[in-house]
């Protein structure tokens, strides 16, 4: 029976093929084996896209919905809401699901085969501090996975399965801390590995302990925005009225990839249009209606996630801001970024050092901390998690693809 793993992320995806013992991560886009997690409703022609395709073809200016981090709508209220795709509201499950659907047609067609297993990748905690909500979101996600075809469906927690890929090539036994850092949330496992526990069929004793919290990379990317850009579309400015503050909810909605097509609606376009006229300093407020009107909150969003990643290898950046006004920039710096982050920074920190507690050893017994996930990448974030083992020394290899590797090897032994 093919098996395959399954790495759901916020801001991106990944799919390998257990053929036996055999596994290999799928090509899901051209020759690529990793596709942003993102659905386009193409209103001019009625299809759906998928990945770096839908990107191109809503920044392209294309008629109709863009959709991104979707896996954050399982840990939160959204989980139940519905969005307009033209004159219908859907369901942001069956948008999901239509993602998940995607996946395994591809994965199938790399095959060659029907794919009838899934182990599939998920955070330590969906929800923080409430497991009933953790639950549910599982289960939706094990719908959603059976009503794509797949019959076996279980699942692995990331930083495990990046713990396993990890562990491929480790020369001697290590007490390794992963810290699997994402779009939507942060997952940390303290594992023992090592070439003579490799091919053990129970790891259960390995696994000393496991955290997780929503923190991940859209956060960073809400706290840049909201620090950097929407200042120029008026966040912080005042009202003629007894000089009350500019509303801040639109700038978060703006700010935060799984809210924004909720402000593409005539309703909010009156009540900001309502604010320019009210405003102190209406020239920003309208360049916050324009951004509105013109649906171009997800393109603000990609300038913004592409400074943060500029900031990784920087200490300063410039948003391109001229898709909004002509000759609009914002400046960005790594050392702003970092205190813009810092109550995020705090909480990485508590969490890995929760965990290394929580296995009920001393953070110097920590040999090595495994990085993985595309905001392990950031310097302030890799520095905080440090902190908590300062001792250990750092690793990292494929850290957009870890998790895939790791859950597709699981699925070979599990299933294939």
């Amino acid at each position: 029976m093919l098996a395959c793993g399954l790495d759901f992320g916020t801001s991106n995806s990944a799919i390998g093929v257990a053929n036996g013992a055999a596994t290999t991560l799928a090509q899901v886009e051209g020759d690529s084996d990793l596709i942003p997690s993102a659905v386009f409703f193409d209103q001019e022609t009625g299809g759906v896209l998928f990945g770096a395709r839908a990107i191109a073809t809503y920044i392209g200016q294309a008629e109709g919905r863009l959709l991104r981090a979707l896996k954050t709508i399982l840990g939160s209220p959204l989980i139940d809401e519905k969005t307009a795709i033209g004159a219908r509201r859907v369901a942001l499950t069956e948008v999901v699901s239509l993602f998940i659907q995607h996946l395994k047609s591809r994965a199938e067609y790399f095959a060659g085969n029907e794919i009838m297993a899934v182990v599939h990748g998920r955070p330590v905690h969906f929800v923080d501090g409430d497991p009933a909500a953790d639950r549910k979101a599982e289960g939706v996600l094990e719908s959603i996975a059976r009503a794509a075809g797949f019959r076996e469906v279980s699942f692995v927690y990331e930083p495990i399965a990046a713990a396993l890929h990890y562990e491929e090539t480790a020369v001697r036994e290590e007490l390794v801390l992963v810290a699997d850092i994402g779009g939507g949330t942060s997952d940390f496992s303290l594992i023992r590995i090592g070439p003579e526990r490799l091919g053990r069929p129970d790891r259960s004793s390995d696994i000393l302990a496991n955290t997780g919290g929503r923190i991940g990379g859209t956060d960073f990317d809400t706290l840049l925005s909201l620090a950097s850009v929407m200042p120029l579309l008026g966040l912080g400015t005042h009202l003629i009225d007894k000089n009350l503050p500019m509303p801040r909810g639109p700038y978060q909605e703006l700010a935060t990839w799984a809210l924004i097509n909720f402000l593409y609606n005539q309703k909010t376009e009156r009540e900001i249009a309502t604010l320019v006229r009210q405003a102190r300093e209406p020239e920003r407020v309208r360049r916050l209606l324009r951004v509105i009107r013109a649906r171009l909150g997800h393109r603000l969003a990609f300038a913004v996630e592409d400074a943060k990643i500029a900031l990784s290898d920087s200490d300063e950046t410039i948003l391109p801001l001229d898709f909004i006004e002509p000759t609009l920039s914002a400046p960005a710096s790594r050392t702003t970024f970092a205190n813009t982050v810092a109550e995020k920074r705090a909480g990485l920190h508590k969490l890995a050092s929760a965990c290394i507690a929580d296995a009920g050893v001393q953070p110097d017994a920590v040999n090595t901390i495994f990085f993985t996930g595309g905001s392990c990448r950031i310097p302030a974030v890799r520095a905080a998690i440090s902190a908590a083992a300062p001792a250990a020394q750092a690793a990292q290899k494929s850290d957009m693809l870890s998790v895939g590797l790791g859950l597709t090897r699981e699925a070979a032994r599990r299933y294939a």
